[in-house]
């Protein structure tokens, strides 16, 4: 049995990892990388291994650092199945269709750039055609559920409590007479968030494949996060101007509405116009709605008083592209929300250049922003910006809310680890480099666990 340790080593995104066992292969996640251009270029690099010879693909969750890859996969020749929460299914089927969609879009323009340069055209990474059949392979299991997916591998998901079916993987190996147990984290969310469950406790591993995103710092805590988005609305609506909000389509722009909802009242919204202005978010938000059975106590209970989840009472659901222009005719009381989460991206650039400018408005950041990306320069306090070609002064405010990630911190992390009655050793992916080695140095220290930061094309026997 051996791990080949191959995205999220050298960097946070493109997760995916290699077990082999008995001849045959498993990809856990296969995502995109994302960042700056030179690195998002390396999905174009061909796969370290055959797709035709992979058996069988294990998706943690949806997120397209996890899952972007696949349809790629696909293209590629794999045609095995692809194992994940059935709530992942339905909201890959967006997010890929739409990584998809942007993807040929981009490819039109360099296509016409490189025309003008008697340059040889590209290909888009893969079309809607490739995401159909992807999600066709796709295989749901539910939580708690064993299943043999190959000879000597069986499989279990339990909630990882990050976004609506995201699942930390437990997989049994059974090879000439001996077994072992490995566990893959995928992305670990917060304790004590709102809509979704904590993080399972899994007792018993020999090995543990773990996320490290804020291995190196703490979120601020819930209630101070919740008066710092009411301190923003007032100054907003003090000062006259928009709150823009970029977010990421699963998970945080369903967060947003929900708390929206419960502190309408006591934020004062109802003086806002709030628009949720991506296509993607409205159907994946359709998407959440139908899986309340995944939904924590308090989210059941305040969804059976109103008999569907708590929304706003001023939210407008912005399909199209003209509606979204529209919006920028409103000067004063709009609340943004558009994807992509990390501005690299999407339909809050176009905001972003009609509100940048304008001290009165307000930026908040609300997840995390990998480096190279425009969201990271706005967190890092830059003073201009380009979008879209184009130099813009940074005059509105940025506010970086850590409280609302999807992701758990140093001691969320911790926390799981520490559920585990056995003594797994630790490999640490998923994480800014030395992030990854500021988490991996704290488990010794604080668990006496045995760790690796694997880099890239790492081998480890089990």
């Amino acid at each position: 049995m051996e791990l080949e340790f191959y995205g999220a080593t050298t960097r946070i995104t493109g997760s995916c990892h290699i077990l082999k066992i008995d001849g045959r292969r498993i990809l856990l996640d296969c995502g995109l990388v994302q960042g700056r251009e030179e690195e998002e270029a390396l999905n174009r690099e061909p796969f370290p291994f055959d797709p035709r010879e992979i058996d069988a693909v294990v998706l943690s969750h949806g997120h397209i650092d996890h899952s972007g890859r696949v349809p790629l996969l696909v293209k590629k020749g794999f045609d095995g199945p692809v194992y994940t929460h059935p709530a992942t299914r339905d909201l890959a089927l967006v997010l890929l269709q739409d990584s998809a969609r942007l993807n040929e879009r981009d490819v039109r323009y360099e296509n016409r750039l490189r025309e003008r340069k008697n340059m040889p055209l590209i290909e888009p990474l893969y079309t809607v055609e490739d995401v159909v059949r992807t999600v066709n392979l796709m295989q749901g299991l539910k939580y708690g559920v064993k299943k043999e997916i190959l000879p000597g591998v069986t499989i279990r998901f339990q909630d990882a409590g990050h976004i609506l079916g995201s699942a930390l993987v437990e997989l049994w190996l059974a090879e000439k007479g001996r077994t072992v147990k490995l566990v893959f984290s995928g992305d670990i969310g917060q304790y004590d968030s709102p809509i979704l469950y904590d993080p399972s406790t899994i007792a018993e591993a020999d090995a543990v494949i773990l996320e490290s995103t804020y291995g190196d710092r703490l979120h601020r805590e819930r209630a101070e996060t919740l008066k710092e988005i009411a301190e923003v609305i007032r100054l907003a609506d003090r000062e006259g101007g928009n709150i823009l909000v970029p977010a990421f389509s699963i998970g945080r722009s369903q967060e947003l509405l929900y708390l929206f909802a419960i502190y309408h009242k006591e934020w004062g919204l109802d003086r806002w116009q709030i628009f949720l202005d991506s296509p993607m978010a409205i159907e994946a938000s359709r998407i959440y709605w139908e899986y309340p059975d995944l939904y924590d106590e308090e989210a059941t209970r305040l969804r059976e008083q109103v008999n569907e989840m708590p929304m706003p009472m001023n939210l407008h659901f912005t399909r199209d592209a003209a509606e979204s222009r529209k919006i920028n005719d409103i000067r004063h009381g709009a609340i943004i929300i558009a994807g992509s989460g990390m501005c690299n991206g999407g339909r809050i650039l176009y905001h972003l250049k009609h509100n940048i400018r304008r001290p009165e408005c307000h930026v908040l950041i609300t997840g995390f922003q990998a480096e190279g990306t425009l969201g990271r320069e706005l967190v890092n306090g830059s003073k201009s910006v380009r979008i879209r070609g184009e130099e813009f002064s940074v005059d509105a405010p940025v506010h970086t809310i850590g409280g609302l990630s999807a992701h758990g911190d140093q001691q969320d992390m911790l926390r799981w680890l520490k559920g585990f009655d056995s003594s797994p050793h630790v490999y640490v992916v998923h994480g800014e480099n030395g992030v990854k080695e500021v988490f991996s140095a704290l488990i010794q220290e604080k668990l006496g666990l045995e760790t690796s930061v694997p880099q890239e094309g790492d081998r480890a026997l089990l």
